[in-house]
């Protein structure tokens, strides 16, 4: 079956990595998509080849390499959500950390050493100072920036001991859809923001509840960094080509280096929809920083990278597009 050079893409059914996929196929990549469907969708693997499979499973992944000529892996495969991480530890370091050294080990086993790995800015914890850069210390507050945190140190040692080359990149805030309408942000249950406003917007629920309102920013509900998922996508692009270019490894943040609250969130989606978004105030979440906004110069000056979506009424438009049509297919 190795008739070709496959960009290997963990998780690449889920929100983020379907974006990349759409990406780096349009540019003349072969893609395999390795996805146990999970939270993933198969409807949204529209380009390249798919493989049903779990990263726990080293039998099926050995599989895959011997059937396949993968030339890089960029990995998406993991659980994300700062409050369940909170309840459910074991579930994040399994999968987020036991699963994804499987995946090293079958890389190294196969001689695969170019690897994008998706971090995040949990790893950061609550920042000492505005905006975040990439020599900040590292002290995340909850399972699951500590579960990205793990591997991050994991990517350094193997780097060093075995040669492998890797980019890490830290997001902010993912958000917005493919601007043709595509692909988009579809999670179930859902509970990233944008969404969940939305949904308020179209009538799905009644209200949105903001956690926390007394937070010390100028109206009282946290601040976040965010990113078009595109813009994302662009960034892995020039990630994986950067390695395969035989750069060193490195990390990288990739934000907006603007902020905004829950509250103005609210009332950029009540713009775009036309629509009043009711919401009521709740109780702070553990775990949860005030404030999140990061700097990307280090990823524009070596990757030669900027996001081209970063005004927040255009990121939340192109969710709105999508986003009146997803319920649908729920």
């Amino acid at each position: 079956m190795k008739t070709g050079e496959y960009i290997l893409l963990t998780g690449g059914a889920g929100y983020i990595g379907s974006h990349i996929n759409k990406l780096i196929s349009k540019k003349g990549y072969d893609t395999l998509i390795f996805d146990n469907l999970v939270s993933g969708h198969r409807e949204h693997v529209k380009w390249g080849s798919f493989v049903l499979g779990d990263l726990s499973d080293l039998h099926q992944l050995r599989l895959l390499f011997s059937n396949y000529n993968i030339k890089a892996v960029m990995h998406f495969a993991a659980f994300s959500y700062v409050g369940e991480s909170i309840v459910s530890p074991e579930k994040y370091y399994l999968n987020n950390v036991i699963n994804t050294l499987n995946l090293l080990a079958v890389m190294r086993q196969f001689n695969v050493d170019r690897f994008v790995f998706s971090s995040t800015c949990a790893v950061y914890g609550e920042p000492s100072s505005i905006p975040i850069i990439e020599d900040h210390p590292r002290d995340p507050i909850n399972p699951y920036g500590r579960s990205k945190f793990v591997i991050e140190n994991a990517l350094a040692d193997y780097s060093g001991a075995y040669g492998l080359k890797y980019v890490s990149l830290r997001y902010f805030n993912a958000a917005g859809a493919d601007h043709e309408g595509d692909i988009g942000e579809w999670h179930s249950p859902e509970t990233h923001l944008i969404p969940l406003v939305l949904d308020v917007a179209k009538g799905v629920r009644q209200n949105i509840e903001v956690f926390g309102g007394d937070y010390d920013t100028d109206d009282g509900t946290c601040i976040r960094d965010y990113i078009h998922v595109s813009d994302l996508a662009a960034a892995h692009l020039l990630a994986m080509e950067y390695l395969l270019e035989g750069n060193k490894s490195d990390v990288f943040n990739l934000g907006n280096a603007n902020g905004c609250s829950v509250r103005q969130i609210i009332r950029a989606a009540e713009r775009i929809t036309g629509k009043e978004i009711k919401h009521v105030i709740g109780s702070k979440r553990p775990g949860d920083p005030a404030r999140l906004i990061g700097s990307a110069e280090k990823a524009k000056k070596i990757l030669n990278w900027a996001p081209r979506h970063d005004d927040i009424d255009e990121i939340i438009e192109t969710a709105w597009k999508w986003h009146k049509n997803i319920q649908e297919k729920k």
